[in-house]
């Protein structure tokens, strides 16, 4: 099963960073705006077999979406083959978590 976990920043965060860069910001919090990166997301990808067109999409996306703390799913459909599921949420999610929800769609969580 392939599985990264990538930090997300948020917009404000992004834009502290590039007024820091470009001069336009102490980036020391003087002005209000701290450039240390504060993590408001996850993002975990797995490989989901078994999706073969935009209802299983709809399906997966909705029973991910139900699990807590999740704010995203973005699904890159392979017809017939392994999808790639990337969630994002306010903290990593449990495997089995992810297993019984992508389960209950009626796919399968592809595990290493």
């Amino acid at each position: 099963m392939l599985q990264n976990i990538e930090i997300l920043s948020t917009p404000a965060e992004a834009e502290a960073d590039a007024q820091a860069q470009a001069g336009g910001c102490c980036g020391g919090g003087a002005c209000g705006v701290s450039s240390a990166a504060t993590p408001s997301a996850t993002a975990q990808t797995f490989e989901v077999d078994g999706m073969t067109c935009g209802h299983c999409v709809s399906s997966v996306t909705e029973e991910l979406s139900g699990l807590a703390g999740v704010e995203g799913v973005d699904v890159q459909l392979v017809a017939g083959g392994r999808s790639t599921v990337t969630v994002s949420a306010d903290a990593p999610l449990r495997l089995d978590d992810v297993r019984a929800a992508v389960s209950e769609a009626g796919y399968t969580l592809v595990e290493a």
